[in-house]
C-alpha cells in the first residue's frame, strides 16, 4: 500500500479555494483515467470501457477548519468554524492561518490557574487564536482561511494517525481502484467523484455528479471507530473490515451485492444501520436528477475531526478489494 500517497493526502490542504489535497488526487488519477474538474465541486475522473452501464463512486476531498472573521491587535485572531469542528480540543491545538504567507498559530489556552470556576468548554466566540505576531495585519486579513497543523505518521501494526482522513483515506481508495482496474475489462464505464465541500452540507456531491447519468453509485466517506469509551453498537472496529451502510434511502440490491461479494471473496466486513439519512454523500446522490440505486462503505475511524484521527489500512485493503470485485464483476 502507497503510504507515501496517503501521507501527502493527509497533510495537504483542501478547504474553500484551497485545493492542494485535491491537485493531488488529479495527478495521480491522471494517470488511470480522463480527469474533469468541476471548480470548487471537485472533480471527476472517467475510464470509459464502452459499457451500456455507469458507476460512480464518490469520496470528498475537503477538510474541516476556521475562517478567520476578525483581527484583534497583537496577533490574536477570531475564527468562525468551516465544517463541524469540536470546541473541546481547540485550547493549545496548533493551525496554519493560510494568510499572505502561511502563518503558524496556536488556540490560546486560559491557564488553570486563572480558569476560577470557569473550567467548562468553551465556544469558538470565547476562544482567540495566537499567532504571536503583533502586526499580523500586514499578513492576515479577514476571510482567510485556518487548517489544523498536523503530521501524518505510522502507528504500530497497521494503523496510522494525521489529520483529515475524513475522508482523504475514501479518496485514496479512488486512488488505488483506479491504478488496479484500469486496464481490466470492467463492467461499467467508470466515474470516480472526488467532492467538495461534503463537510459544508454534501454541496460538491450534488454538482459534481449531476450531469454523470449513472446507473449505480457507492459512495466512500469515514464512521465513528471503536474507543473504550463508547458503545460499541455505536460504531465500527478499528481493523474489522469496512462498514456496509445498511439504511432505508441506501439501495436494497446495491447493498446486498456488495454482502454477497465480500462473503464469496472473503473480504471482512462490518454493518453500519441506520434509520434514515447517513450524512454522507449518499444522501444527494441517490436523489440526483431521477434517482441513482446507491451503496455506502465508511472507514473506521477514531478521533474524527480532530488533528489526531486514527484508521487501520487493512480496513482500507478491504475497501479497494470489495469495490475492485464490484467493479469487475457487474454489481448489481
Amino acid at each position: 500500500m502507497d503510504l507515501k500517497l496517503l501521507k501527502a493526502l493527509s497533510e495537504a490542504v483542501c478547504i474553500g479555494h484551497l485545493t492542494e489535497a485535491r491537485d493531488i488526487a488529479a495527478a495521480e488519477l491522471k494517470k488511470y483515467a480522463q480527469v474533469t474538474p468541476f471548480g470548487q465541486s471537485g472533480l471527476i475522473a472517467k475510464i470509459d470501457k464502452g459499457k451500456d452501464k455507469t458507476l460512480l463512486i464518490d469520496a470528498h476531498i475537503d477538510e474541516v477548519g476556521f475562517i478567520v472573521t476578525s483581527l484583534l491587535g497583537e496577533g490574536f485572531l477570531r475564527v468562525a468554524s468551516v465544517g463541524g469542528n469540536d470546541a473541546r480540543i481547540l485550547p493549545a491545538t496548533p493551525v496554519i492561518v493560510h494568510g499572505k504567507a502561511d502563518i503558524p498559530a496556536v488556540f490560546a489556552s486560559t491557564p488553570p490557574h486563572l480558569a476560577g470556576e470557569d473550567k467548562g468548554v468553551k465556544g469558538l466566540d470565547d476562544i482567540v487564536l495566537d499567532t504571536g505576531i503583533a502586526d499580523i495585519d500586514s499578513l492576515v486579513s479577514a476571510g482567510d482561511l485556518v487548517t489544523y497543523k498536523a503530521d501524518f505518521s505510522e502507528l504500530l501494526g497497521s494503523r496510522v494517525t494525521g489529520k483529515s482522513f475524513d475522508d482523504r483515506a475514501g479518496v485514496f481508495c479512488l486512488i488505488e481502484l483506479a491504478k488496479r482496474v484500469y486496464d481490466k475489462d470492467l463492467a461499467y464505464n467508470l466515474v470516480l467523484s472526488v467532492a467538495e465541500g461534503e463537510e459544508l452540507g454534501t454541496r460538491g456531491a450534488v454538482t459534481a455528479t449531476y450531469a454523470q447519468e449513472a446507473d449505480e453509485a457507492i459512495a466512500i466517506d469515514v464512521s465513528f471507530g471503536d474507543t473504550p469509551d463508547i458503545s460499541a453498537d455505536k460504531c465500527g472496529k478499528l481493523g474489522g473490515g469496512a462498514m456496509l451502510g445498511i439504511s432505508p434511502i441506501l439501495d436494497r440490491g446495491v447493498t446486498a451485492r456488495l454482502k454477497a461479494i465480500a462473503k464469496e471473496k472473503n473480504i471482512p466486513l462490518q454493518f453500519e444501520v441506520m434509520g434514515g439519512r447517513t450524512s454522507t454523500d449518499a444522501d444527494v446522490i441517490s436523489i440526483s436528477k431521477s434517482g441513482v440505486k446507491t451503496g455506502l462503505l465508511s472507514i473506521p475511524l477514531r478521533n474524527m475531526h480532530t488533528p489526531a484521527e486514527i484508521i487501520d489500512t487493512f480496513d482500507l485493503e478491504g475497501i479497494i478489494s470489495l469495490l475492485t470485485e464490484y467493479a469487475l464483476g457487474g454489481g448489481n
